[in-house]
């Protein structure tokens, strides 16, 4: 087969315009440094002797609120989660009113799949802080990926009723419409946030993203490059006009705005996905795989980015950690039919360690089985099978010319063996019978004694001398031909 990379059709960048369970990298209500206690000794008095008094002992100042946050923080983005976790749960028990706290460890017990725990300390968070936009967003996408979008906006439409001037409650029920796929209802909400708000950027991301779906790209790009404007360090903006982009097919621009937003937000796991999805196309294979795998270590669960670092290793010639990767995404994602396509993909394009062709291709072809079982399509799969069924044809026909080798080599190896048998001179030559011998004779020391019922290797008759007869019992072995005498075996054979 072809080492040519085969363009997937699993790779597309992931269609989300919002920011998914996201560090919060700056805070409104940060918290206040606690001041440094001096713990030092009140310094002697003048002309007193201090040669033999201790040292005054300094204690270190203690840790900030802030200091601990970003320690937990910065654990988080490492991938250690759970220490992540422990490290925040410590925090919040330590000054409980800290609401960006709450949301961060929420954030870190859903990515633990720990939804019940996550959704507790996002609401904890909105009791402190009614208004924070993040705790509403966390909260929104999880209820969005349980199923309970109807729910939430029950809830968010009782709240309004109150609280009518709400920007933040309107962009979030615009959010919960848009899972719904309600995109009028949702619109009408993001231009009521507006309206309140005309600068209110992540209303516009709602708004630019209604339009993305209705087909509406230019009104999607203008209200995005005015949200750009507005906030162009806003990570969320960058990576929504990246979409946009694509979809008007201006892809260096779209990768532009992907690889922005990732260096804005180095935990932005969609935009990292989203600009490492770019450098596969590019086959700038090492390059997506440093980004991908930052997109996964932010979102453990995030099975996108899992389907294209799994191109990104198959790029790079690493068949086990892109099979790994394919078969991760069929556990998170057990009716997806795309890992099994790509699978088939890896199967045809790198070979396993230690594996033989022929069960190679069949594997392959036993994948787009499965991909086709589940209702998977892309047109490019008779082509890749009949290659596929070839391969299969082509190394069995190999396989049957080294079998058919390898027994013409051992049937010439073994008549040149018999061959040379056949030419070998007789080691053994017949010499008349000697007179009995004399027992008063003296012993002719040239001759090596001989062991009873043996015969002496190599005995021939010597001139002026006969060779002692072996016994009966025993016949004479033939001396075995000389090296070089016959056909020897060697790698050529």
């Amino acid at each position: 087969m072809s080492t040519t990379p085969r363009t997937l059709g699993a790779s597309a960048l992931t269609a989300l315009f919002l920011s998914s369970g996201l560090w919060l990298s700056a805070c409104a209500s940060a918290p206040e440094t606690r001041p440094t206690q001096d713990a030092s000794t009140p310094a002697p008095a003048p002309g007193k002797d201090t040669a033999a008094k201790a040292p005054p002992v300094v204690e270190p100042p203690r840790r900030s609120a802030a200091e601990d946050f970003d320690q937990a923080v910065a654990i988080a983005r490492t991938g250690e989660l759970t220490a992540a976790e422990a490290a925040l749960r410590a925090l919040v028990t330590q000054e409980p009113k800290l609401d960006y706290a709450w949301t961060n460890l929420g954030i870190v017990q859903e990515r633990l799949g720990k939804h019940e725990d996550a959704e507790r300390s996002y609401r904890q968070a909105l009791t402190l802080a009614p208004e924070q936009q993040s705790a509403w967003d966390c909260l929104t996408r999880l209820y969005g990926r349980t199923g309970r979008s109807a729910a939430l906006e029950t809830e968010l439409r009782g709240l309004l009723e109150t609280k009518q001037d709400s920007v933040t409650l309107r962009t979030v029920l615009a959010v919960t419409l848009l899972q719904q796929k309600k995109l009028g209802p949702a619109a009408t909400e993001a231009k009521r946030a507006l309206k309140g708000d005309e600068r209110h950027t992540h209303a516009m991301q709602v708004l630019a993203q209604v339009y993305y779906r209705e087909g509406k790209q230019e009104l999607a790009r203008m209200v995005l490059e005015n949200a750009r404007d507005i906030a162009p360090s806003d990570a969320a903006t960058r990576n929504a006009l990246g979409l946009v982009y694509l979809a008007l097919n201006v892809r260096p621009q779209a990768l532009e705005e992907f690889k922005e937003a990732a260096k804005l937000r180095p935990d932005f796991a969609e935009a990292r996905n989203n600009f490492g999805a770019m450098l596969n196309e590019a086959q700038d294979y090492a390059a997506a795989v440093t980004e991908l795998e930052a997109a996964v270590r932010s979102a453990p669960d995030f099975a996108a980015a899992r389907l294209n670092l799994g191109n990104a290793y198959r790029g790079t010639g690493d068949f086990e950690r892109s099979k790994a990767e394919y078969e991760r995404v069929l556990e998170l994602r057990p009716q997806q039919p795309d890992p099994l396509f790509n699978l088939a993909i890896l199967y045809l394009d790198v070979e396993p360690p230690g594996g033989d062709p022929v069960g190679r291709y069949k594997t392959a072809l036993t994948y787009f089985e499965r991909y086709e079982a589940q209702g998977g399509k892309d047109d490019r799969i008779p082509q890749y099978t009949k290659d596929a069924r070839k391969s299969i044809e082509r190394e069995e026909r190999r396989l049957e010319r080294e079998r058919k080798d390898q027994l013409r080599k051992a049937a010439e190896l073994e008549k040149a063996q018999k061959e040379a048998a056949k030419q070998a001179p007789d080691a053994t030559v017949s010499a008349p019978a000697s007179p009995p011998a004399d027992p008063h004779a003296p012993t002719d020391t040239s001759r090596s004694p001989v062991t009873p019922g043996t015969t002496a290797p190599g005995a021939v008759s010597q001139p002026g001398t006969q060779a002692a007869p072996p016994p009966a019992e025993s016949p004479p072995a033939p001396t075995p031909a000389k090296a070089g005498s016959g056909k020897l075996a060697d790698d050529r054979n």
